[in-house]
């Protein structure tokens, strides 16, 4: 099919209906790209085209088109720069089908270490962790210019590998360029053969090996940075690995259990470098999300049979943040059920299957969602109430100190507590705090109700 022929024609019928100003400012530059899956691609001059035409010429084009063509198009107004972007991915994405999945220079296969099954695409977002999800994307669909370095922390657990391994995978598999993902121990372990002597008394060989790893690449992920602590001459090489890549517009993506300024044992020199792009905190899963991650789990682990809702509802309360801690009370409860003859997963049966798994600590209770439930309690309201965004004074009160306790009585963060309220953001929750704190000093009934639901809380 010939694009230009098509629109030539179309052009000739529309510029016997048109005036000559209208059809030279809106017409004459246009360009058909494709007709692909009913729909027909048509590129503009600028960006003030595409609106114009949309609102105003839509129907007089999809007319003529169906007259021309015998075919219904939807149309698609796109920018040459548009063009030129998706035939530049296209390109990349051949040359990567083409190519292996190693780094090969000089004869030497060195594999990328990416894990195939962590993706975007089953990566499970909710409000603790959508930040560091979007964040990640912006990396993967952008290598090299957006937020370089990326600094993701968290505790264990909560996602930071998956989406160290998305970010590569996304890479890998839209454009040609080289990644590598290891864990600090590897490159710790990397640069010390690297010093070593080869049976010719030196160490050239390891070196030129190590420098084509680390250096001729153009998005290095490393995992859990903080093992580096204490290993001064391989921080020494990870700086000049950093400053390389760095300088060179090289994508680095950088993992750890705690910020860049609580790294004491790294150099200033690596921390300050750390804080140069942008810093992530992934946060424990909500109640939400935990709810989420146990269907999903179940869902993959393809249970041939309906698990209650009461029974997901418990596993969320019952074991902690950890996503690995989740994901394997599901499978320990499945297997349960199977070396029981397939009996019914019920309440009574989680109890059971999960009582030694909870109780060894590898569940943690959920202090703030206690605080939650003895503060609906003793309001006479739900914890779905606490939770919601209602802003009657009879839910928005017994929030409020709720939010309060969960602050006072517990270590977590105000954007951590904020997002067992539903995502409530930070900013409220220190209102909230700072409203009781104030009130309590002039209202001894107050104190009084505080008091007593501390008694209730106990020790958190």
């Amino acid at each position: 099919m010939d694009y230009d022929v098509i629109w030539s024609k179309l052009l000739e019928q529309i510029k016997n209906e048109l005036s000559t100003i209208s059809y030279s400012t809106w017409f004459q530059d246009t360009k058909l790209y494709k007709l692909e899956d009913d729909k027909a691609y048509i590129i503009v001059s600028m960006l003030i085209h595409k609106k114009h035409l949309m609102d105003n010429y839509s129907e007089l084009i999809i007319n003529n088109l169906q007259n021309l063509t015998g075919n219904t198009y939807e149309l698609c107004f796109l920018l040459n720069e548009e063009i030129q972007e998706e035939e530049k991915k296209q390109q990349e994405k051949k040359k990567v089908n083409e190519s292996t999945v190693t780094i090969t220079k000089d004869n030497e296969n060195i594999n990328n270490n990416l894990n195939k099954k962590y993706s975007f695409d089953n990566f499970i977002v909710g409000n603790s962790n959508k930040f560091a999800h979007a964040a990640a994307l912006s990396v993967a669909e952008n290598p090299g210019h957006m937020y370089n370095p990326l600094f993701l922390y968290g505790n264990s657990g909560l996602g930071k590998t998956h989406l160290m391994h998305a970010i590569g995978n996304y890479i890998v598999e839209n454009t040609n360029k080289r990644v590598l993902y290891v864990t600090s121990e590897q490159f710790r372990q990397d640069f010390v053969k690297a010093n070593r002597k080869d049976d010719s008394g030196t160490n050239f060989n390891y070196i030129d090996f190590f420098k084509n790893k680390y250096r001729n690449i153009d998005v290095l992920l490393i995992d859990d940075i903080q093992f580096l602590g204490g290993a001064g001459k391989s921080q020494e090489e990870f700086f000049h690995t950093f400053n390389n890549l760095y300088n060179d517009s090289k994508q680095i993506i950088i993992s750890s259990d705690r910020s860049p300024t609580d790294l004491k044992l790294l150099e200033d020199r690596l921390r300050t470098r750390f804080t140069w792009g942008l810093t992530v905190n992934i946060y424990p899963p909500e109640h939400a999300l935990k709810i989420e991650i146990l269907k999903k789990k179940i869902i993959a682990g393809n249970c041939e049979q309906d698990i209650p809702d009461e029974v997901v509802e418990y596993v969320a309360s019952n074991i902690g943040p950890d996503v690995r801690q989740l994901e394997g009370s599901v499978t320990r409860l499945l297997a349960y059920s199977a070396i029981m003859g397939g009996e019914r997963i019920t309440l009574d049966l989680a109890i059971e299957a999960l009582k030694d798994f909870i109780s060894t600590g590898i569940g943690e209770k959920n202090d703030i969602q206690r605080i939650q439930k003895i503060v609906s309690e003793y309001f006479q309201i739900t914890v779905e109430d606490i939770r919601s965004k209602k802003r009657s004074s009879n839910i928005s009160f017994p929030r409020q100190i709720a939010m309060y306790l969960c602050r006072d009585m517990t270590t977590e963060s105000f954007p951590k507590i904020g997002t067992e309220f539903g995502g409530k953001d930070h900013t409220t929750v220190m209102h909230s705090v700072e409203k009781i704190e104030n009130e309590i000093k002039t209202n001894k009934d107050l104190a009084n109700i505080i008091e007593k639901l501390k008694k209730d809380i106990g020790v958190v």
